[in-house]
């Protein structure tokens, strides 16, 4: 993880992940499922955001015009492996996959960005990490 202080600007470096979804059935299926699932955690932790018009209640961000959803640009790099453990719960062996990649993104991603930011002085951020808020989190601790 890079985080430029001058635009608050992040940039995923590499990402590494290694999951337990029991008996692999079909590996090229299962990595393809957690880089989604990673992609997906990503763009929550740096991009989304539901805005609502305080006033009408109105949805303002409710195409893609209007809500960011990341892209091949945003993500690193990304190497998967697996660490299987068959489960007796079935006969095949194998667990769900589906969200195996988003649930571990948001703390990663997340956790990276505040150890980025730490020395700068910023003990708190709110997602999304766009680089304004990032910006605006460094402003505010260097005038602390």
């Amino acid at each position: 993880m890079e985080v430029d202080p001058d635009t608050g600007a992040v940039q995923l470096m590499s990402y590494h992940v290694v999951d337990d979804v029991g008996t692999v059935i079909n590996p090229l299926t299962l990595k393809g499922q957690i880089h989604g699932g990673v992609a997906q955690g990503v763009g929550q932790v740096l991009m989304e955001n539901v805005v609502y018009d305080p006033d009408s209640g109105q949805l303002m961000s409710a195409s893609f015009m209007d809500y960011a959803m990341p892209r091949a640009d945003t993500m690193c790099n990304m190497e998967i492996e697996s660490n299987p453990v068959p489960t007796k719960r079935n006969l095949l062996g194998a667990k769900g996959a589906g969200e195996a990649g988003t649930v571990g993104a948001l703390p990663v991603v997340m956790i990276a960005i505040m150890n980025a930011l730490a020395p700068l002085g910023v003990t708190e951020l709110d997602m999304p990490a766009t680089g304004e808020n990032i910006w605006r989190a460094i402003r505010a601790a260097r005038s602390a």
